[in-house]
């Protein structure tokens, strides 16, 4: 047997969101990563609102659609656009959860406080949890908004509502935020999707500062190095909850998917339902059912690629929004 490859060609496509392909070939096909662990792969939903009726209805939508864990995500009284809100406007009309990126030569430029925000964020767990009642698992994105003691304070008002995770509570470059927030709360926190080795992650795992590893096989060099980190974690029992939001094509949420199915620590996976347009480039065959997603049998990772289509979306600048704080300064998004 030989793992020969016998032709490499790249791609850039951009239906909804802008993806570089490498489309290797070689004499055998694809090797797996190895057996199932599981039957399938517990992920979670995004709910967001500009206020509590429309959160709450994203709630029950989410719900409808099978998921069983969800992100909570909300507008802040003061604050017109903010991350994650899926209900707010984007001026090139395209839904948020599916493209929160403008296109056009210039970034978008939205506002930030970060005391209104953590005044805000408990009442609002409070909240969803006398309305879906304690057993529902709740996730929360912080997008690295938070200085280190910020963040410790943003964790501990959220112990009494039980989330799943914080993510992204406070920038993990400096690893030494981690161990600051961990000393002064309880609440599980999970991060990673900035980096990009197994040296960025490996001292929040050794001295078990993190509890889910939210790396991205697109960002983190693909299968190997993730299964290697997951390995790494393993016996310290921190778990895994891999990116996957719609920047991460088919081909990239595929290979965490088998990933998900095979290694013995799991969490949990983001999931977010790629656009028509890309899925006419990225064939997939994964389910979706009950809030489990499941690979299926087919050769390699299950995803075909046609070049073909993809030559319709030619690719188209974007950047993401950047924050200003009140008084003008540049903020974290």
């Amino acid at each position: 047997m030989s793992a020969k490859i016998v032709k490499a060609e790249f791609f850039v496509t951009s239906p909804s969101r802008n993806f570089v392909i490498l489309q290797l070939a070689t004499g055998d096909g694809v090797i797996g990563v190895g057996g199932a662990s599981r039957t399938g792969a517990r992920a979670y939903g995004h709910a967001s609102g500009t206020d509590l009726e429309s959160l709450f209805d994203s709630f029950r939508y989410e719900m409808e659609l099978g998921y069983t864990m969800i992100r909570v995500q909300t507008s802040v009284p003061g604050i017109e656009k903010l991350y994650g809100v899926a209900a707010q406007e984007q001026s090139s009309g395209a839904r948020y959860d599916f493209e929160p990126a403008n296109r056009g030569g210039w970034p978008v430029e939205d506002d930030w406080d970060t005391a209104a925000y953590m005044r805000h964020l408990p009442t609002v767990f409070e909240a969803v949890r006398n309305e879906f009642g304690p057993e529902l698992p709740l996730l929360h994105d912080g997008h690295d908004r938070m200085t280190p003691r910020e963040a410790a304070q943003l964790a501990k008002s959220l112990e009494p509502y039980n989330l799943f995770w914080l993510e992204d509570v406070t920038l993990g470059e400096n690893q030494e935020n981690l161990r600051y927030v961990r000393q002064q709360s309880t609440t599980p926190l999970a991060i990673g999707e900035v980096f990009n080795t197994v040296y960025d992650i490996k001292d929040l795992i050794n001295e078990q500062l993190i509890d889910y590893v939210r790396c991205a096989t697109t960002h983190f060099g693909g299968i190997t190095p993730l299964k290697k980190v997951m390995a790494q974690a393993e016996p310290y029992q921190i778990k895994s909850g891999f990116h996957g939001p719609t920047d991460v094509s088919p081909i990239g949420f595929a290979a965490e998917l088998h990933l998900d199915i095979n290694i013995h620590n799991y969490g949990a996976q983001e999931y977010m339902t790629h656009t028509p347009e890309t899925l006419e480039v990225f064939e997939t065959t994964m389910t979706f059912e009950n809030g489990m997603l499941h690979p299926s049998d087919t050769p390699g990772l299950g995803v075909t690629f046609h070049p073909e289509v993809a030559e319709k979306f030619p690719y188209e600048q974007a950047y993401l929004p950047y924050n200003r704080l009140a008084d003008g300064t540049v903020h974290n998004w």
